[in-house]
């Protein structure tokens, strides 16, 4: 999950004594275990450092920090394990298409006991993911990918629909190059009937050459978000589409960026905790999700890694800044089916679009 990587930025802002204090008591060490995975690097370093020791504090369950790559070639070594008869964790850290893909697969992930988890009834339900078998991931955390500005050359649009004024940006965006980074479900929520519109491949089509209608006014269609932060830092493009932490990031450096929630809202993706089918610490699993849900531990995350809420910031001690710094509202929901089911015509239909045929 390439955008975890920029994490590596965030700083910390807050300490840990408020959430272990919600947690509650620490429990008497029992010789509980888990096998937890999680994205690599600074992320799963964060989570050793902040949330599972927390957690062990509250529960006496010890965590062993499994590392998994992005969560597509994880599915993989967990489908190849689940097929040998052991696997490397307990619970993986899922995004919701590949959670889409598990459930499809089958065998893999094993249905989660809800009256364990009811910390979980205080997120978003959207957050919660059921298949025919039942409730199989509950949402871990969130990011959101957002429009920008250089505040110095416009003022914040109130709708993503003024980006195709040519009068006002025409050659001064910057928009990500990849078909599912998600700019067609914005100009699905901006001009269309959101979701339902990918579900033909003319509501597709119609979604593209919509956003072709935009090819005038973009300056560059990046492929690393490198591209796009040097652009802004050099008003080369006066604003687009970049990630909300590492946008509010280079503008508390004092680059002239700024991170708005137009009326349509930005896109928000998230990771979901899956517990294997092969597992036996069901029981477990269930309380690490159900202490994950907890608003402490979700305004801990945010502070601490940088991912947004899952539930509102009135749940949270999340200060109007620290909100900010990592979410807003509203949000649009991918078209997580469509991307999976028509991958491929998608992929052929944006590149030839992005050629100019």
């Amino acid at each position: 999950m390439s955008n975890l990587s920029r994490r590596t930025l965030l700083k910390n802002t807050a300490g840990l004594a408020a959430a272990s204090a919600v947690i509650g008591t620490p429990l008497i060490a029992q010789d509980r275990t888990l096998k937890i995975g999680s994205y690599g690097g600074y992320f799963e370093n964060s989570f050793k450092e902040h949330v599972y020791p927390a957690f062990t504090e509250a529960t006496g369950i010890a965590v062993e920090s499994v590392t998994q790559p992005n969560s597509s070639d994880w599915l993989v070594t967990m489908q190849q394990a689940t097929a040998a008869g052991s696997v490397p964790a307990d619970l993986s850290l899922y995004a919701r298409d590949t959670m889409i893909k598990a459930s499809r697969l089958g065998g893999m992930l094993a249905k989660l006991d809800m009256s364990a988890i009811p910390a979980a009834e205080g997120l978003d339900s959207y957050f919660v993911f059921e298949d025919g078998t039942g409730p199989i991931g509950v949402g871990a955390m969130s990011w959101f990918t957002a429009m920008v500005i250089n505040p110095d050359e416009v003022g914040p649009p109130a709708s993503w629909a003024e980006f195709w004024d040519s009068e006002k940006y025409e050659a001064s965006l910057g928009i990500s190059k990849l078909y599912n980074s998600h700019f067609l479900d914005i100009v699905a929520a901006t001009f269309f009937e959101g979701e339902a519109t990918f579900a033909t491949d003319e509501g597709i089509i119609a979604l593209i050459e919509k956003a072709a209608e935009l090819k005038p006014n973009v300056a560059l269609w990046w492929s690393a978000e490198s591209q796009m932060e040097q652009s802004m830092k050099n008003a080369d493009v006066i604003g687009g589409l970049y990630y909300l932490d590492v946008s509010n990031l280079m503008a508390a450096d004092g680059f002239p960026i700024q991170a708005v929630f137009p009326k349509e809202g930005n896109p928000q993706d998230y990771g979901s905790w899956c517990l294997s089918a092969l597992s036996d610490k069901g029981a477990e699993a269930a309380e690490f999700i159900n202490f994950s849900s907890d608003p402490a531990i979700q305004a801990l995350m945010s502070r601490k890694i940088g991912t947004a809420p899952l539930l509102e910031q009135s749940k949270t001690d999340l200060t109007d800044e620290e909100f900010a710094f990592v979410s807003g509202t509203p949000s649009i929901k991918p078209a997580y089916e469509a991307y999976l089911d028509k991958e491929t015509f998608m992929k052929e239909a944006w590149d030839k679009m992005l050629a100019g045929a």
